[in-house]
């Protein structure tokens, strides 16, 4: 396999960013959840108000892979945290070490920036990531469960 190389992506890797959301969703078997087009990528990564971060996965010049965080904050630590949104690799790619190069990258981040904390989600059923994050070192936190407001449930929640 080709050395993998990673790149921070541009606004110009929108669509690409998009594809590989889709292949995601479609993966994790939510394919009709993805809501956001070109535009929205482009303008939630890359606008003036951008809170996230994106990187792009190489090898051989070409794209396999990409990453999304952002920083969170820890008030226990008194410490900013990286969370990380999304980690894909396409399927022809995995075992390739690229997942593991994306990861490393973002924990290389973490630690020049003095953060507390790399924190991601992963679906139960997911045994290949499962396998994959506990191989690096990572623990899952069983104690928490996670809550989510959104849609409807969240605009009727913030008109009171």
């Amino acid at each position: 396999m080709a050395a993998v190389n990673i790149r921070v992506a541009t606004a110009d890797d929108a669509a690409l960013i998009l594809r590989f959301i889709r292949e995601l969703a479609i993966y994790e078997k939510a394919e009709s959840s993805v809501q956001t087009d070109e535009d929205g990528i482009r303008a939630s990564l890359f606008g003036p108000d951008a809170k996230a971060h994106a990187l792009i996965c190489e090898a051989d010049g070409h794209p396999i892979g990409y990453a999304v965080y952002f920083y969170n904050y820890s008030t226990w630590l008194g410490r900013n945290g990286i969370y990380l949104e999304d980690l894909y690799v396409s399927p022809d790619r995995r075992g390739s070490g690229a997942g593991k190069a994306l990861l490393q990258h973002i924990a290389r981040i973490a630690v020049a920036q003095n953060c507390g904390r790399f924190e991601w989600s992963v679906l139960d059923w997911n045994t290949p990531a499962i396998t994959f994050y506990e191989a690096a070192g990572a623990k899952p936190q069983s104690e928490w469960t996670v809550y989510r407001m959104e849609g409807e449930a969240l605009r009727n929640f913030a008109e009171g």
